[in-house]
């Protein structure tokens, strides 16, 4: 089997592109989501109606 760079290097290599690449659009004037649709905006949502579901069962 042939690797790029290494076999534990390749991952993080991709891991890393993958990242940056996503930094990058969402950056991009032209690509960039509407306000309010970026992916830390979307991960605060989700993550505070888990958090109400949850409160929810442990009072009720």
């Amino acid at each position: 089997m042939y690797y790029l760079l290494s076999r534990g290097l390749d991952p993080v290599l991709g891991v890393f592109t993958g990242v940056l690449a996503y930094y990058l659009y969402e950056r991009n004037p032209r690509t960039a989501p509407p306000p309010g649709e970026k992916l830390h905006e979307l991960a605060r949502w989700k993550f505070e109606m888990w958090r109400a579901e949850r409160q929810g069962r442990l009072v009720g």
